[in-house]
C-alpha cells in the first residue's frame, strides 16, 4: 500500500465503523447543523468538520484515495439516511461526495494522490448554469489557462477546496469552434484560491445547501490540472460507479436525498400523531381514519418508489459488473425514469403528510415545514424534475429522445 494511503488510514479509525452507523452516531450533530444552516444559508463550519472527520464527504472515493469505495446502492442508502435527519445537510454531503468521486474516477492516479491524499478532508463542488459574467478560457504560453466566468448553484461552495466551472476556449478574442462549428466548451478545475463566492442563495427549500454563485476573474488552471473533468473515461478503478453516465449519476444521488426527506416526514408525523389531539377532537391524531389512511398510502408510495430506484440501480451495477464501458440504453432509460419518479413521488408523500398534520406542520419550528420545502427543492432539480417525463415517455412510444436519457451523452 502506498505510504500516503497508509497515513490516511492510520489516522482514520472510522473506516472500521459501517457507514450507516456513522450517520446514526451523528444524528444530533446533523440536527443541530441543519438548524443553524437555515440562518447561515450554508453548513456551519463545525458541522462540516464533523462530517469530514467521519469520512462522509469521501465515502464514495476509492480506497486507494482514502474512501470507502461505496457502491451505487450503498451511496443511496447513506444519502437517504442523512436526508431523513436533515435535507440541507444531506444535500451538502451528496454534492461533496458526488463531485469528489466523479472527478477521481478518471483523474491521473499520480495527480489524484496530490489532490486527495495530501488533503484527506478535500471537498469539491460543481455548478449549474452560467451567471451574469460571460465565461471564457484563454490558454497561456506555459500551457495553463486563465478562466473568466460565473457559475450558479455551487452547493457547498463555502467548504469546497475545488470547483468545476464551464467556459468555452477563446483565441484572439474569438471562441474556438469544433468540427460542427460549435464553441468548444469544457469544464475547468479551479482551486478555491482562484475564485470568489457571490451571495445569491436566499431560498426556501434546501435553504442550508449554500448553493451560491462562484465567480472567476482570470482564475489560473495550471497545466497539470487542465485534463481534469467531471467524468473522464476510462476509469482507473473497477467499481462500476465510475462508469455511470454523468446524467444518471447526478440523478440517482438527488433521488436518494428526496426519498430520505420523505422518510423523515413520515417518521416525524408518526411521532406527532401519538400525542396530538386535533382541535374540537377528543382523540389523538393516530386514531383518526384520515391519518391512518394517509400514512398507509404514504408508506406504499414511498416504498414503491424506493424499490423501483434500487431495482433500477442494481440493474445498472449488474450490467457494469460484466465489464461494459457503460450501461445499455434501455437500462439507463429505466434508471432515469426511476430517479424522476422517486423524487416526485417523495414530494407527493411529503405534501400529503404535511397537510394531514394540520397547523402543527405549518409552524416554522416544525420539522414537517422544513421537509415540505426540501422535498419540493429536490423534485425541481434539473436531473429529476417532472418535465423529464416527456423525454422519458418518448422512448416508450418509439420517438427519438435526447441521448442524455439513454446514456449516449
Amino acid at each position: 500500500m502506498d505510504k500516503q494511503v497508509q497515513e490516511v488510514y492510520a489516522n482514520d479509525d472510522v473506516r472500521n465503523i459501517p457507514l450507516l452507523d456513522r450517520v446514526n452516531e451523528l444524528k444530533e450533530d446533523i440536527l443541530a447543523g441543519g438548524d443553524e444552516a437555515q440562518n447561515l444559508r450554508r453548513l456551519p463550519d463545525e458541522t462540516v468538520k464533523t462530517l469530514v472527520d467521519k469520512g462522509l464527504f469521501r465515502f464514495a472515493l476509492p480506497k486507494e484515495l482514502g474512501g470507502d469505495d461505496a457502491t451505487i446502492c450503498e451511496t443511496i442508502e447513506v444519502l437517504e439516511a442523512v436526508a431523513a435527519i436533515d435535507g440541507s445537510v444531506a444535500w451538502n454531503v451528496m454534492i461533496g461526495s458526488e463531485i469528489n468521486a466523479m472527478v477521481a474516477g478518471g483523474m491521473d492516479p499520480e495527480l489524484a494522490k496530490e489532490v486527495y491524499l495530501e488533503n484527506p478532508g478535500v471537498i469539491m463542488c460543481g455548478g449549474g448554469g452560467p451567471g451574469s459574467t460571460p465565461p471564457k478560457a484563454v490558454k497561456q504560453d506555459d500551457g495553463s489557462y486563465r478562466i473568466w466566468g460565473e457559475t450558479t448553484f455551487q452547493s457547498g461552495c463555502h467548504q469546497a477546496e475545488w470547483c468545476l466551472m464551464a467556459a468555452p476556449i477563446y483565441e484572439n478574442d474569438e471562441p474556438v469552434l469544433d468540427e460542427n462549428g460549435i464553441p468548444n466548451v469544457r469544464l475547468w478545475f479551479l482551486n478555491k484560491s482562484e475564485w470568489t463566492i457571490r451571495d445569491t442563495w436566499d431560498v426556501a427549500g434546501m435553504r442550508g445547501s449554500g448553493s451560491h454563485n462562484v465567480v472567476a476573474e482570470g482564475a489560473l488552471v495550471p497545466e497539470r490540472f487542465v485534463p481534469v473533468q467531471l467524468l473522464t473515461m476510462p476509469a482507473h478503478y473497477p467499481n462500476p460507479v465510475y462508469r455511470v453516465p454523468t446524467a444518471l449519476r447526478l440523478a440517482y444521488n438527488k433521488a436518494a436525498v428526496a426519498i430520505g426527506v420523505a422518510r423523515g416526514a413520515i417518521d416525524t408525523f408518526v411521532d406527532l400523531a401519538q400525542n396530538k389531539i386535533p382541535m374540537l377532537s377528543v382523540t389523538t391524531t393516530r386514531e383518526k381514519p384520515i391519518a391512518q389512511y394517509r400514512i398507509g398510502e404514504a408508506e406504499a408510495k414511498l416504498r414503491a418508489a424506493r424499490a423501483f430506484l434500487m431495482e433500477s440501480m442494481r440493474a445498472v451495477e449488474d450490467e457494469l459488473e460484466t465489464g461494459l464501458e457503460k450501461p445499455s440504453p434501455s437500462v439507463t432509460h429505466i434508471g432515469r425514469l426511476a430517479c424522476t419518479y422517486a423524487a416526485n413521488a417523495s414530494m407527493e408523500v411529503t405534501d400529503a403528510i404535511h397537510i394531514t398534520a394540520g397547523t402543527s406542520g405549518m409552524r416554522m419550528h416544525s420539522p414537517l415545514e422544513r421537509k415540505l420545502r426540501d422535498s419540493h427543492a429536490c423534485a425541481t432539480h434539473r436531473w429529476v424534475a417532472h418535465p423529464l417525463y416527456e423525454d422519458l415517455g418518448k422512448i416508450f412510444l418509439g420517438v427519438e429522445a435526447s441521448p442524455e436519457f439513454t446514456g449516449e451523452d
